[in-house]
């Protein structure tokens, strides 16, 4: 008997580290790319969109398909047994990394990841902090050998960005691509153009 693959939905995670957009663009990529996103936000989190963006409490979680309180330790995604694709927490803040390194989880947030992490499921971390001290990069590297990915939001400049946006997209794409989800927002690196051609004139 072959089992059934997991449901198209994914949980998604907004912290208090800035970058606020981060979390925009990936709720608006999953919606147009139909995958059913599951939405909480800590209260740090409401209070970054307020600092940057001119976003309301209501319209981003109006991007969502099912939203949580984030003490809301009962919800639906508290549990192993509400099948998810895994979880993207973006931005990821030093405290929601270092509760999931732990597993001492204060919120639905940190929960969430944690159970995502017991299924064995896939979890990006959108981690935005720097510099780092011994601490949290011991956090990273505790949250990786649990099977997390920490995805920091590095800027791609081969791909020529012309915009804050630009970058934006192509880093939550990126980090969508580790889900196995394509949004075909972004051009791949498919090598330098001609410059094999260019040696090899040269020599």
């Amino acid at each position: 008997m072959t089992s059934s693959p997991p449901p198209r939905r994914m949980v998604v995670g907004i912290t208090g580290a800035s970058g606020t957009v981060y979390g925009i663009r990936v709720l608006e990529m999953l919606r147009a790319l139909q995958i059913e996103s599951h939405l909480v936000i800590s209260k740090a989190g409401d209070q970054t969109r307020a600092l940057e963006t001119d976003v309301s409490a209501a319209g981003l979680r109006a991007l969502a398909d099912k939203v949580y309180a984030p003490g809301d330790i009962a919800a639906a995604i508290s549990s192993g047994s509400f099948q998810t694709m895994g979880m993207i927490v973006a931005p990821c803040s030093v405290r929601t990394l270092s509760e999931i390194a732990t597993g001492v989880t204060s919120g639905l947030v940190s929960r969430a990841a944690d159970v995502c992490l017991k299924e064995r499921r896939r979890v990006v971390l959108m981690f935005r902090e720097t510099p780092l001290h011994a601490g949290h990069i011991k956090s990273m590297l505790a949250v990786t050998e649990m099977g997390a990915i920490v995805a920091v939001p590095v800027p791609a400049f081969y791909a020529r960005p012309r915009t804050v946006d630009d970058i934006v997209s192509h880093s939550v794409a990126r980090a969508l691509d580790l889900f196995g989800l394509d949004t075909k927002t972004f051009p791949r690196w498919t090598g330098p153009s001609g410059v094999a051609t260019e040696q090899t004139s040269s020599e």
